[in-house]
């Protein structure tokens, strides 16, 4: 089924999504990102859901991380569709015109990174607040929020991007812990935290580094949802990077 809310069938896709059951819905919050946007093709050119749904700013109903009233409505629209078997939340938040990535501790700012988190956490929280509790009870149902292996703690090495690693942090903090009341109530969902690598978007563009592996948008979705289609009810609360491998917390 196709609307203003929906993206049509593309190419067929070199992956059947065939671990979730047929039919369902699938939402992509943050569907007018490059990311988002590649993710609504993807799954549609799979065929396995009976709708695919986009949120965004400009989607009716529209959301704003930053109103939990407009996530509340956006996913009752979203339940009320039929069964939710598929949710990712590609939403996130980097820089723009009035906020660049901290290089020391000297450009710390008590609002930049409450918007960091507002974006980054918070808001990917709210989504969660309203969306697992109308995920099915029984059979492979996912949600997955775009995280940042920057996030890591382990692995941050080089320091810096204060905002983004913490409120990333953050973010797989709430994933972790989401997990284990998930499980509870259906215990064979998902909720993970994923890393898509460094993608060819506005977000990543002032920040490539010369030599570094960059995925165009339909690649990176591509490469997301095969991991969501390998990973099983055990590999909940997981942090997994584009390959399908753990990502250290």
């Amino acid at each position: 089924m196709t609307d203003h809310h929906s993206r049509p069938a593309t190419a067929a896709a070199d992956y059947e999504l065939a671990s979730f059951p047929n039919g369902g819905i699938a939402v992509v919050f943050g569907g007018g990102g490059g990311i988002g946007g590649a993710l609504l093709d993807a799954i549609s050119s799979a065929d396995r859901f009976e709708r695919v749904i986009a949120l965004s700013r400009s989607s009716s109903p529209s959301i704003d991380l930053l109103d939990e009233a407009t996530i509340e409505r956006a996913a009752k629209f979203a339940g009320d569709q039929g069964e939710l078997r598929l949710v990712v939340d590609a939403t996130g938040f980097l820089h723009d015109d009035r906020q660049r990535p901290e290089k020391t501790w000297r450009e710390i700012n008590s609002v930049n990174l409450a918007r960091s988190f507002a974006l980054n956490s918070i808001g990917p929280a709210l989504i969660m607040k309203h969306i697992l509790p109308l995920l099915p009870r029984s059979g492979k149902a996912v949600f997955a929020t775009l995280s940042a292996r920057v996030g890591s703690i382990a692995d941050n090495q080089l320091g810096g991007w204060y905002s983004y690693r913490a409120s990333k942090a953050a973010l797989n903090q709430l994933v972790r812990t989401a997990a284990v009341e998930l499980a509870r109530r259906s215990p064979e969902a998902l909720c993970i935290a994923l890393h898509p690598g460094t993608v060819a978007t506005k977000l990543s563009e002032p920040f490539t580094a010369h030599g570094l592996e960059v995925h165009p948008p339909a690649t990176a979705a591509r490469h997301l949802l095969s991991v969501v289609e390998q990973l099983e009810a055990d590999a909940t609360g997981g942090f997994y990077d584009w390959r399908g491998q753990p990502v250290a917390w």
